[in-house]
């Protein structure tokens, strides 16, 4: 990690130090003054202690620890503070690949992220899906060189005609799927990242509700799935499906489309909430498992995996923090004159500040086993 803007001012008065944030709009002013970063260490310090403790460890040879993460506009939040890309990036350090939802097309909050993970993170972008109902929408996987490399798989899923029903509802998922193949030590995997069509409602007379929208989405993007993995080599055909799916507590019928080509839900994630709020279980991790593929097994027998809530480490919901930005919230609210008392404050922070500073969806992650060997040996010594 790449702390450096972090230092005291008076360390940094002859600029020795190569600076992230910097303001490029506003002659490379610095963006930190000397309290902002003793408010951010400290509570990075906070948040690196939550990540040791919920996160597993990185292991060589043993695990990699693959994560889902869509934040909130990724880009097109002009008011989202240095101090946030601080929390966003350490959060993201803490697992081996990442893959990114909402990245916008202005990809300099982006870019600010990937400086301070370090020289030895990398990443692949999608161009952005055009159109309005892709909203300037580009999918990001960020990767820990040191324990992944890329496998030379790469593309987006887009659906043929010949697939298509003669009367279909949609003819394209909204956002362009992306696939990226991966290889860590045993493993040889895909990771198809996806952002389902959202909402619960009804959209009117003769047009198709929100639930039928996204099912179809499923329908058609299993369709052209099944038909893919059949073509793939065998060193491909472990793949795993995740992102903002959009998948409601009642979509289990759209949830069995998935199962009905072989995917399977991770167990440690089942019924988690995922979203600021914990009321939804939007981001799922699916993954279908040919070969060598498993996920690591807790003392209870579930798949190891979960949802990591930042927002018990950073931006907590207590007076004594949210009073530290009352000061920034009344710069970010359009109408700061309705800020009038402490619950008003309150409610701001819960429901927008926090939410536009990191985001309103929290980090999904999994386990997986890279240490296969002996299922190697084991398998090939039933053949003599």
């Amino acid at each position: 990690m790449w702390y450096n803007d972090l230092r005291p001012d008076n360390e940094l008065t002859n600029n020795r130090y190569s600076l992230i944030m910097l303001d490029n709009k506003n002659n490379y002013k610095r963006l930190l003054a000397d309290k902002d970063k003793k408010r951010i260490i400290t509570n990075i310090v906070k948040l690196r202690e939550g990540l040791l403790k919920e996160i597993p460890s990185k292991q060589v040879d043993e695990n990699l620890l693959l994560a889902s993460w869509n934040i909130k506009n990724f880009g097109k939040i002009k008011d989202r503070t240095a101090e946030s890309l601080y929390y966003i990036a350490e959060t993201i350090n803490a697992f081996d690949i990442v893959a990114l939802q909402e990245i916008n097309s202005d990809i300099s909050h982006f870019k600010k992220v990937l400086s301070i993970l370090g020289s030895y993170w990398k990443h692949t972008i999608s161009d952005i899906t055009e159109g309005n109902s892709g909203n300037d929408e580009r999918f990001g996987f960020l990767y820990d060189s040191r324990r992944v490399t890329l496998s030379g798989l790469s593309g987006e899923i887009v659906i043929p005609p010949e697939i298509l029903h003669q009367h279909p509802i949609i003819s394209q998922l909204k956002r362009t799927p992306t696939f990226t193949g991966f290889e860590s030590g045993w493993q040889k995997f895909s990771i198809i990242s996806i952002h389902l069509h959202p909402g619960e409602g009804t959209n009117g007379i003769d047009m198709p509700t929100d639930h039928q929208i996204r099912k179809e989405e499923v329908r058609l993007l299993t369709e052209v799935l099944k038909k893919k993995l059949a073509r793939f080599s065998s060193d491909d055909r472990d793949t795993v499906i995740l992102g903002d799916t959009n998948l409601y507590k009642e979509d289990t019928d759209i949830v069995q489309l998935f199962h009905n080509i072989g995917f399977t839900e991770s167990t440690g994630l089942e019924g988690k909430f995922t979203n600021t709020s914990l009321t939804q279980i939007y981001d799922r991790i699916f993954f279908n498992s040919r070969y060598y593929f498993r996920l690591n097994i807790d003392e209870n027998g579930k798949q190891v995996g979960g949802v990591f809530n930042l927002f018990n480490y950073v931006y907590q919901n207590t007076p004594e923090v949210i009073n530290e930005y009352k000061e920034l919230m009344l710069l970010h609210k359009n109408d700061p004159t309705t800020l009038i008392s402490d619950e008003k404050f309150t409610s701001y922070f819960n429901r927008y500040w926090k939410r536009d500073q990191i985001s309103d969806h929290l980090p999904v992650w999994i386990e997986i086993s890279t240490n296969n060997s002996n299922n190697f040996l084991k398998s090939k010594l039933s053949k003599f």
